[in-house]
């Protein structure tokens, strides 16, 4: 089951990318799904994303 407030959903990878993601997340001691999470999460702070929980830059 879903964490509460997570969304649950099929994701395809090409197997190098995802071959990629599972030596980063060894590396840093996450699983290959928090790894792909954090990727997203820095990926959408490049982009000028804020997130809703995120504290106010002011």
């Amino acid at each position: 089951m879903a964490e509460s407030g997570k969304k649950a959903f099929a994701l395809r990878l090409d197997a190098k990318i995802h071959a990629a993601i599972e030596r980063l997340a060894a590396k840093d001691l996450r699983s290959v799904n928090a790894q792909i999470e954090v990727l997203l999460r820095e990926a959408l702070k490049a982009r000028g994303h804020r997130q809703a929980n995120d504290a106010d830059p002011q």
